[in-house]
């Protein structure tokens, strides 16, 4: 399991994006989200570096 820091999440249709964004390169992966924490759980192949790519691509900062 992966767990990243995420910023901007603020909506349910934020997690979807962070969703969408994480499964264009691994669609068998799980996303688990909390906005209040704004912590992002992922169960996915993909690594660390390529998961916050994808992410921060899609508009959401990762945090170190």
């Amino acid at each position: 399991m992966l767990t990243l820091k995420v910023s901007g999440m603020t909506c349910g249709g934020c997690i979807n994006a962070v969703t969408r964004a994480v499964q264009s390169q691994d669609p068998q992966a799980t996303v688990q989200a909390d906005l209040a924490t704004q912590m992002v759980n992922l169960e996915t192949t993909l690594t660390p570096a390529q998961a916050s790519q994808l992410i921060t691509e899609a508009g959401f900062p990762v945090l170190a």
